[in-house]
């Protein structure tokens, strides 16, 4: 999926103009945009968590080269599911009989 796939749900479920829904979307996608590089949690309930954590530095590999590459700290957004999504992760396997 994609924001395109986003503004065309928008639209049919809303009816309003396609030109409206693409700038709801951007502004919602803004917002977190926004709130995230502040450090803030943004909670969708129903649907998730969305946080900023700290990276430690660490040694990497450059694939091609095979160097080591030293990863400066950083931070990194992580996404945490909520529980309405939590159950679409995949159906249980089939109890064996």
């Amino acid at each position: 999926m994609i924001k395109l796939d986003i503004v065309n749900a928008v639209v049919t479920k809303t009816n309003i103009s396609r030109t409206k829904a693409e700038q709801a979307v951007e502004t919602v996608f803004e917002s977190l945009k926004t709130a995230l590089g502040r450090g803030q949690r943004i909670e969708l309930r129903r649907f998730g968590v969305f946080s900023v954590k700290p990276r430690k530095t660490g040694i990497g590999r450059n694939p091609r080269t095979g160097e080591e590459v030293s990863i400066p700290p950083g931070k990194a957004v992580r996404f945490k599911p909520g529980k309405e999504l939590q159950g679409l992760e995949g159906t249980k396997p089939a109890e064996s009989a």
